[in-house]
């Protein structure tokens, strides 16, 4: 199975990593190290993670307070459709639809 980022989706995992980086030398990558991680998780059990929508399904990193919102693709994808911050503005992952 094959998975991609929307470009906002994209943009957030970036600017995320980057806010841990300044915080904390090193703390960046771990952020990075756990999104793949959880991206991981995705693409083996795809349907193991709670819908938020008909379509969208999240899951949540286990070391950062972030989601990972994600829809099933045609052709066995997964689309990455935002990695948001769950306490700031939980919604926002719609702006990226």
């Amino acid at each position: 199975m094959n998975y991609r980022f929307l470009t906002p989706a994209l943009s957030e995992f970036a600017e995320a990593a980057d806010y841990y980086e300044e915080k904390v030398a090193g703390l960046g990558a771990d952020f990075i190290d756990e999104v793949e991680a959880a991206i991981a998780r995705i693409l083996q059990f795809p349907q193991a993670w709670g819908r938020i929508s008909d379509l969208y399904r999240h899951c949540q990193l286990r070391r950062f307070p972030y989601s990972i919102v994600y829809a099933e693709g045609g052709d066995d994808e997964i689309v990455i459709i935002s990695i948001f911050h769950q306490s700031r503005e939980p919604m926002s992952w719609r702006r990226n639809l």
